[in-house]
């Protein structure tokens, strides 16, 4: 069962019965009038749940209960701060765990986290964690389930037509990433007033977060009229690429108003080239990100940025925590959504000391 389809339904429920409460945050940035559009007015949803109906990981390599694993983490790539709080957090719950953790680094490559899963494999360590760097590792991940090797996915799912959850894979523990994007587009209609031209910063081709952060900010954004998405590309989840994506959209569409970045280095980047086109973003375009990094909040204490939904990095403990129940015999579930928050004017400067 993929949580794709899932998130979209629970999150089209609940944005099918908006509260018609204005937030402080939009009562105090507002820009521009507000149309007849609900998500202006719209409550934030919060965080979904994974229905009961997701089946128990029954049929995947099992895992000896120990007094201490080795285990091996593959990470996608260490050149942002989400990624490097994620595998921080991973080294932190291991050594305190007391666990011989392995980490991989994939450097942005699709073809090295391959070869770096493929060698981890044959050292043949208790647990695989493994960070995808888009959907299209499901065969290596399938070759780990063959090998016997648990595997647990974090932050991103693979293709399942290829890699069975529960059989190839115990689990994927991750966000909503439909969610988020719905999220990030009833903030915009605030930041918006519900009109606004925008332009979208993609994240990674073919990974999960970006496939889903724009499936449910663009299917958001159709029930208001006065929300226009004038062009999207990808900024591969950069602050660098996505500034210079946003010059060339921002050149394209000098008539944009508003910025959605599927992260918030993206969005940080963004906010670079608004500024160096002489424009001020939060007041001429508005920009919605979502991560939650600590560079984010600092911008929407500033006002440069109008809001962030977090997508938390600090794996280490809930992935350690779901690996010693499965080895004990407990019920895993094929799917393990987390819990994110949302930070606005309201909240970020009080979140920045903890922000990573």
């Amino acid at each position: 069962m993929n949580l794709r389809r899932i998130s979209v339904s629970l999150a089209a429920a609940a944005l099918a019965l908006p509260v018609a409460v204005t937030t402080a945050s939009a009562r105090s940035h507002t820009t521009r009038s507000t149309t007849a559009c609900a998500l202006a007015t719209a409550a934030d949803p919060g965080n979904s749940t994974a229905p009961a109906s997701i089946p128990a990981s029954l049929h995947a390599p099992k895992l000896t209960k120990k007094s201490t694993y080795n285990v091996a983490f593959s990470q996608n790539a260490s050149n942002n701060p989400w990624r490097l709080a994620e595998t921080a957090s991973m080294k932190a719950e291991a050594k305190k765990l007391g666990y011989k953790l392995t980490v991989t680094d994939a450097n942005n490559s699709q073809s090295k986290q391959i070869a770096d899963v493929k060698s981890l494999i044959a050292q043949h360590p208790d647990v695989l964690f493994i960070a995808p760097i888009t959907e299209q590792m499901a065969a290596v991940i399938k070759q780990a389930g063959k090998a016997g090797i648990p595997v647990f996915l974090l932050d991103r799912d693979v293709d399942h037509k290829v890699a069975k959850p529960g059989k190839d894979f115990v689990t994927v523990i991750q966000s909503d990433f439909v969610r988020e994007g719905k999220r990030a587009a009833i903030q915009m209609a605030h930041a918006t007033g519900g009109s606004a031209k925008i332009i979208e910063l993609e994240g990674t081709t073919g990974a999960s977060p970006a496939i889903d952060r724009k499936k449910g900010f663009d299917s958001a954004i159709k029930s208001c009229s006065g929300l226009k998405l004038l062009a999207s590309q990808d900024g591969d989840f950069n602050r660098a690429t996505g500034q210079k994506v946003a010059e060339t959209l921002l050149q394209a569409h000098p008539d944009t108003t508003a910025v959605y970045a599927h992260n918030d280095e993206m969005a940080i980047g963004a906010i670079a080239a608004i500024k160096a086109l002489g424009k001020v973003p939060g007041k001429d375009i508005q920009v919605v990100s979502i991560d939650g990094e600590k560079d984010a909040l600092k911008a929407v204490a500033a006002k440069t940025l109008f809001a962030t939904v977090e997508c938390n990095p600090r794996f280490g403990p809930k992935a350690f925590a779901t690996m010693k129940a499965y080895a004990s015999g407990q019920t895993v579930k094929t799917l393990i959504v987390n819990t994110d928050n949302l930070f606005t004017i309201e909240n970020a400067k009080a979140n920045i000391s903890k922000a990573y």
